[in-house]
């Protein structure tokens, strides 16, 4: 039981470091490029997906504690490490902000006004 606490914990601080520079790479290269005002925490918060959290979570607690191959746990680690840190290049951090951010061909209609565009964050 102690072992299964210890991995769900080292599992959960690898997803948050992760997570945590993936959203870092999309405010500094996509939030600050359209100089929208909206704070890390809140941006950070909003789009959080449960789901991917607990699934990441669950394989990093697996693979790290119950994986005796050391090798192949670096590798892994090694691996996201690479894909968290690649959003802080900014070409990367752009596209997966534009893929996540932003939602193209929107209409917008009221009584007097219509929008038809592309809304670059949605709050």
């Amino acid at each position: 039981m102690t072992k299964l606490i210890q991995a769900l914990l080292v599992g959960m601080f690898i997803t948050f470091i992760a997570d945590f520079f993936i959203f870092l790479g999309m405010f500094l290269n996509y939030i600050h490029h359209y100089d929208i005002d909206v704070y890390y925490n809140i941006f950070f918060w909003d789009y959080q997906n449960i789901y991917i959290l607990i699934t990441s979570t669950i394989l990093f607690a697996i693979t790290i504690t119950y994986i005796a191959n050391t090798k192949f746990t670096a590798i892994v680690v090694g691996l996201l490490c690479l894909v968290a840190l690649s959003t802080l290049i900014p070409n990367i951090g752009y596209m997966v902000g534009e893929k996540i951010l932003m939602k193209k061909n929107v209409s917008y209609h009221d009584d007097r006004y219509s929008f038809n565009g592309d809304v670059y964050y949605n709050d």
